[in-house]
């Protein structure tokens, strides 16, 4: 008898909906979150723990390559270039969206709506109104490397590999052995992602199964609107924007879909970008783009380039000016858009980072943020959503700026699709 053999997708796909059929047939006893959430909790460590280690070594890599601080720069203004002009259209869809669909209206906010308790965000949120654009800059450089590794910042983490990768391109011969070691460590890390990636399906199971019987499928109801609305306005800005983006360089959205199908199903289930930058990065090095630029634009992208992330905070900016009956001019959607555009970036690794950026930014256009405990319920049903945006976003850019810089191995490209016909 032939042994049927599952992709990763399928798997992870599996440990979705047994997770979900675990939580909601448990939904509320406590004890079944208790076992399921230490294990998806290793799962999100497991993750965390081979980010860092393959950011550094594959930067250092890709940039001792370019070896080049002009024809970086090049590219880091491209970069930063389209970053801003895709996370400005993703707000800007968001507004007009939920101004069309006005998700929050008719909805009432006593009694049928649930509140949950949002005091873990607040202070960071609190901390984040007192930071400025200037400051997003000037934390970019660390003071400690060992102090940023530890805490993950990929701003500062990034700012060192490139310079490190400079000084190691620069010093010619003697940087040869540094640059081998960062090589193995490379390989190394991406055979430990490997491992990895085979828990995944348990992973998901235990994330989604404690979410479900934290909160229940019945929370989604009363919430069903903006739901509803996010996921039609991340899949609008995908396939149009987005689609548009590919199309002007010559690759099909839904061919590009497919390439990265096994990544976006566990960025879904899980949530997490970080849990798929490690492959990603990979993938998109198979598809045609060189190293240097894999290595730069991805991990750049994670702070600079959350179109999903941005996209739903403009929606859910304007759910709750509706809940609260709250007429914004507009001025006031103006103002709200700049503000979202210097709030949401770098910070990519605080937990709950979207919460926390409408925490910090709905008080500037009159919005209560006390609003956002009415939403916190079904907010992880809409994360999983806006981080698949984000990856797709991300991937997508380190395409078009390889196009841009005349290095894309359409060959490549074609091998890859060749594969997934």
């Amino acid at each position: 008898m032939k042994r049927i053999k599952l992709g990763l997708g399928m798997q992870i796909l599996i440990g979705l909906v047994l997770g979900v059929a675990v939580g909601a047939a448990y939904y509320g006893d406590p004890t079944i979150e208790g076992y399921l959430k230490p294990l998806g909790d290793m799962f999100i460590r497991l993750i965390k723990m081979i980010v860092v280690p393959i950011v550094v070594s594959s930067l250092i890599v890709g940039i001792a390559g370019v070896g080049d601080a002009k024809k970086l720069g090049k590219i880091g203004g491209k970069t930063i270039l389209f970053f801003e002009i895709v996370t400005t259209i993703a707000i800007v869809m968001g507004l007009i969206i939920a101004n069309v669909v006005k998700p929050g209206i008719g909805i009432e906010n006593s009694g049928t709506l649930a509140k949950t308790n949002i005091a873990n965000y607040v202070n960071t949120a609190e901390n984040m109104s007192h930071h400025s654009f200037a400051d997003t800059f000037v934390n970019i450089v660390p003071t400690n490397v060992f102090d940023v590794l530890a805490k993950g910042d990929l701003l500062a983490i990034i700012f060192f590999s490139v310079m490190f990768g400079l000084g190691v391109a620069a010093i010619g011969e003697k940087g040869k052995p540094v640059l081998k070691l960062c090589e193995g460590i490379a390989e190394t890390m991406f055979w430990v992602t490997n491992q990895v990636m085979k828990f995944a399906p348990f992973g998901v199971f235990a994330l989604i199964g404690s979410t479900v019987a934290k909160f229940g499928l019945q929370s989604l109801i009363p919430l069903g609107k903006l739901v509803i609305t996010v996921y039609g306005a991340m899949f609008v800005f995908v396939f149009v924007v987005l689609g548009a983006i590919a199309k002007l360089y010559s690759l099909s959205i839904m061919n590009f879909i497919r390439v990265l199908k096994d990544e976006l199903i566990l960025a879904y289930t899980t949530a997490s970008s970080e849990a798929v930058l490690p492959n990603i990065m990979l993938k998109m090095e198979k598809m045609g783009c060189p190293k240097s630029i894999t290595t730069f634009v991805i991990p750049t992208g994670y702070s600079f380039n959350l179109t999903g992330s941005t996209l739903y905070q403009a929606v859910a900016a304007i759910f709750l000016a509706q809940l609260y009956g709250i007429d914004l001019s507009i001025r006031s959607q103006i103002d709200l858009m700049l503000v979202l555009m210097l709030t949401s970036k770098g910070i990519a690794g605080v937990p709950g980072a979207s919460f926390v950026v409408l925490l910090a930014t709905l008080g500037t256009v009159g919005i209560p943020a006390e609003g956002l405990a009415f939403i916190a319920g079904v907010d992880r049903f809409m994360d999983m959503a806006r981080t698949v945006v984000n990856v797709i976003g991300n991937a997508l850019a380190a395409v078009v700026i390889s196009k841009l810089e005349h290095q894309y191995d359409t060959k490549k490209e074609e091998e890859i699709l060749r594969k997934i016909a």
